[in-house]
């Protein structure tokens, strides 16, 4: 029996390792798909209420963001197996373990979207330590 993010999945391509190019560690070089584009605004941690989830702790903050994430997807008709790219705003590259791991936690064996991470010197509030955006590809 497939089951539907598996059934998501297959519109997607996924090359790790495209030839001539180094490997990658915890995200995939290219995923390509057709179908519809959903792009996700930067989420930061903040819950419903416009509180922030997890202040000081970047593991929290990018649990409450993918769960941001998750919603934005669902609103649009996606979810997680039609992401194929992540782009993580980070004020400290030191945080990027906790937020692969909350990543890992929200995607569980989806195969790794493209990604690319960056440090920036400051977000629009400092208590805010990361920011995600995503782009998305669900089958017509």
């Amino acid at each position: 029996m497939t089951t539907e993010s598996q059934r998501n999945t297959a519109a997607l391509t996924h090359i790790a390792e495209p030839p001539g190019v180094a490997p990658g560690t915890g995200y995939t070089q290219v995923v390509s798909g057709t179908g519809r584009l959903v792009a996700v605004s930067g989420q930061v941690a903040f819950d419903e209420q416009r509180r922030l989830v997890g202040e000081g702790d970047p593991e929290a903050q990018a649990r409450q963001v993918f769960e941001n994430l998750r919603r934005c997807l669902a609103a649009a008709g996606a979810d997680f197996s039609h992401v194929v790219k992540l782009t993580y705003f980070l004020t400290d590259i030191g945080h990027l373990p906790a937020v692969r791991t909350a990543r890992d936690e929200a995607l569980g064996d989806l195969p790794l979207p493209a990604s690319s991470a960056m440090q920036v010197a400051a977000l629009f509030l400092p208590e805010v330590l990361l920011e995600i955006e995503a782009l998305a590809v669900v089958p017509e």
